[in-house]
């Protein structure tokens, strides 16, 4: 139960540095665009 929870944790983590590198790439190119 442990170990799950321990994965369970490393992937939610990953998922929200996806998220959060995408947005911010997305951000910067409507900055560019809008520019």
């Amino acid at each position: 139960m442990m170990f799950y929870d321990l994965l369970l944790v490393l992937l939610t983590s990953v998922i929200l540095l996806v998220c959060v590198l995408v947005g911010v790439a997305f951000l910067t190119l409507m900055e560019r665009k809008v520019l």
